[in-house]
């Protein structure tokens, strides 16, 4: 096990390489700069070049990105034009309440989809069986920032039971931090769910009818216990696989949410920083988040042993 994740986290060096490349390649070809979005629309061209020649944009790309990421790997991965601080510290300041909102709108989306996942399956066909489908289908289709104004707007403006935008740190208190981050983490987390729940309802589907089941029932044992202890044990791979990657989702894609509901999390200092063409947040964020991506890959991977030992690294 040991030797795998070792070799699992020297994987990750290609992996960043080439992603790094392509997040270079790309910031390097926006039009404008950093000089442009620092002097203004009013600068001149000579002003212009003067800075991006004293701040090293004048260089050649290849230059650029073998310093860039000679530094990063040094753990040195620039310092923001804007915020007047490293990338560094600037991602761990924002990357909580995004790490925040990504763990309760999971939370969210296992209390939804596991148990309408499993319904689903067991009555098979059934009417109930189609709600589940239909719903997880609906969620699937609608918009996030559609479903997240109306959110905003039911429980926000009509029911007053949460504000409407802003965020509370989890120093000034648990229930105080929940109240911010309960409408977007809904929002996100139904969205999951209609994945989830499909996931779940076919992962189950596929073992409810094998033979150990069917012998399992034989033996007289109650059908709760053989749905619940059987056959999610053995579809459980799969839908850790699901939660997995709803997870990964949920830490890279909160830019519209987290925009919608003014939270400071690393979906709106992409947005900002992109705006401002502060080109060392953007590549910072995407190669971190990227990091996340993998490493929650990884986890996953680990998991499977404790799951199912017959799927455990290394194990012929």
């Amino acid at each position: 096990m040991l030797s795998y994740i070792l070799k699992r986290i020297l994987s990750l060096i290609p992996v960043l390489f080439v992603v790094s490349c392509v997040i270079f390649l790309v910031v390097y070809m926006i039009p404008g700069g950093p000089a442009t979005a620092l002097l203004g629309m009013e600068a001149t061209p000579d002003q212009i070049n003067e800075l991006n020649a004293e701040l090293g944009f004048d260089r050649p790309f290849l230059v650029q990105y073998i310093d860039w990421f000679t530094n990063v790997l040094r753990g040195d991965w620039g310092t923001s034009y804007f915020l007047h601080q490293s990338v560094t510290e600037a991602i761990g300041e924002y990357f909580l309440p995004t790490l925040s909102l990504a763990v309760l709108a999971q939370i969210i989306a296992l209390i939804l989809s596991v148990p309408l996942g499993i319904l689903a399956a067991y009555k098979r066909g059934t009417a109930l069986d189609v709600t589940c489908v239909s719903a997880s289908l609906l969620g699937a289709a609608l918009p996030g920032f559609l479903l997240s104004m109306f959110l905003m707007l039911f429980f926000g403006v009509y029911l007053q039971w949460f504000p409407v935008a802003g965020y509370a740190a989890l120093s000034e208190g648990l229930g105080e931090h929940l109240r911010y981050i309960f409408l977007p983490a809904l929002s996100l987390g139904i969205v999951q769910a209609a994945y989830l729940t499909r996931m779940t309802r076919s992962s189950i589907l596929e073992v409810l009818y094998r033979n150990y089941i069917q012998t399992a029932r034989a033996k007289g044992l109650k059908e709760s216990r053989v749905v619940l202890r059987y056959a999610l044990k053995n579809g459980a791979p799969v839908i850790l696989t699901a939660v997995g990657q709803s997870f990964g989702s949920l830490i890279t894609g909160t830019i519209v949410t987290e925009t919608l509901f003014n939270i400071p999390g690393l979906g709106m200092l992409t947005l900002t920083s992109i705006n401002r063409r502060d080109v060392f947040v953007i590549q910072g964020v995407v190669l971190f988040v990227t990091l996340l991506y993998v490493l929650v890959n990884l986890i996953v991977d680990i998991l499977y042993g404790f799951v199912d030992p017959r799927l455990q690294p290394g194990r012929k």
